[in-house]
């Protein structure tokens, strides 16, 4: 673990480099934001695969403000729905009290911790899962210099009727976009989806913006039970030909 500073406090986070390349090289820099079950062994897993594709991979604990990354994540897998629906009891009031203002302080301090580091070069990519897409994605609103390349996966309410909802920063970005959203997700569903796809036309972003056939929400997710093999290989696959394109 490493830890960053932020305006209210200190973060842990993960940090990845690819085993084979030297700690010295500078790299291209990705900020992976978790999903809302935590920065636990899957997260770890996940930033290392990214990372073996020659990219250094921050991941912040988001919930740093209600504990540490082993208060906040589950003692064991997800793998019923019984576990799952009873661990997110506990989760709701921590997405609630990441509102958007302090989200967009964190996330400043998320990229400054990145991009500071003498081993990565920029511009940077982001990406996000479950409530960390939206995260993700106002990352690269606010950060148009700095990332080049935004991927949000089985993401909820990114495009929803709120005020402050991610879509409607988009015009202010420079990033290439790619989506994958799972399928009957009723926290993203088919008019969101083309909610979505509309801003990212009228902003002139190049995007990829897909559903998932079958696959359900937080279908990356090895740990839980609603995990999709073939979903989450696609998306490694789509995030990868993101970051090669834009970063290298």
């Amino acid at each position: 673990m490493t830890a960053v500073r932020t305006p209210d406090g200190t973060a842990e986070a993960w940090l990845a480099r690819p085993a084979d390349v030297d700690g010295d090289t500078p790299l291209p820099g990705v900020l992976l934001f978790m999903d809302a079950i935590g920065l636990r062994p899957r997260i770890v897993e996940m930033s290392h695969r990214i990372a073996s594709w020659g990219y250094v991979v921050l991941v912040p604990n988001i919930f740093y403000r209600n504990g540490t990354a082993a208060e906040t994540a589950p003692d064991g897998p997800l793998d019923t729905e019984e576990r799952r629906a009873l661990f997110f009891k506990g989760v709701r009031p921590r997405i609630a009290g990441l509102t958007t203002k302090l989200a967009l302080a964190d996330i400043a301090a998320y990229l400054d911790a990145l991009v500071s580091r003498p081993d990565v070069t920029t511009p940077v990519g982001v990406v996000g899962y479950c409530m960390g897409a939206r995260l993700a994605v106002r990352a690269a609103c606010a950060h148009p210099d700095v990332v080049s390349a935004c991927g949000g996966f089985h993401g909820g309410r990114l495009a929803s009727d709120a005020a402050d909802s991610p879509h409607l920063g988009l015009a202010a970005a420079r990033a290439e976009f790619a989506f994958g959203h799972a399928d009957h997700d009723a926290s993203m569903d088919v008019e969101a989806v083309a909610r979505l796809d509309e801003a990212l036309r009228t902003a002139g972003r190049t995007a990829t913006n897909e559903i998932y056939e079958g696959a359900a929400h937080g279908y990356t997710m090895a740990d839980t039970a609603v995990y999709d093999e073939a979903a989450t290989e696609r998306h490694f696959v789509a995030l990868r030909e993101l970051f090669d394109r834009t970063l290298r």
